[in-house]
């Protein structure tokens, strides 16, 4: 079982993923769930109901800030969710305008801040955003 980045750790294990959470994917690749490396039988929540955890693959900066936006109103509903935004790696070599620093600056300024970061695969990485502990 091969698992990307220096950890050794699995993805599902690094994502914090647990078979009792309520998921919703955007734009995931065709690979998400073998990335994973689990067999986590995950609950995928339908478009009217309120995840737990959502993981947003954005090849760009607008489908990210389209995203996000109809995230919005499941964040400020449930304020324990956590967003995985994934972006391609410059090492992937797929061009693409969203980094790092723009999903961390649009999440600061959205109520969010982040926690980690990770390798999800060997073409995309991934920061973790949460609602602060104080606005819970």
């Amino acid at each position: 079982m091969a698992t990307v980045g220096y950890s050794g750790t699995p993805l599902s294990k690094k994502l914090g993923l647990t078979p009792s959470l309520k998921l919703r994917l955007l734009h995931p690749p065709d690979n998400y769930f073998q990335l994973l490396e689990a067999d986590l039988s995950p609950q995928l929540c339908g478009p009217r109901e309120t995840p737990d955890w959502v993981h947003l693959f954005a090849a760009s900066q607008k489908i990210f800030e389209k995203g996000m936006a109809a995230l919005r109103p499941i964040w400020s509903k449930n304020t324990s969710i956590v967003i995985w935004v994934s972006w391609y790696k410059k090492s992937a070599g797929i061009p693409t305008d969203l980094t790092e620093n723009i999903i961390r600056d649009y999440a600061l300024a959205n109520g969010l801040v982040d926690i980690k970061v990770c390798a999800v695969s060997d073409q995309w990485s991934g920061l973790k955003l949460v609602v602060p502990v104080k606005l819970r």
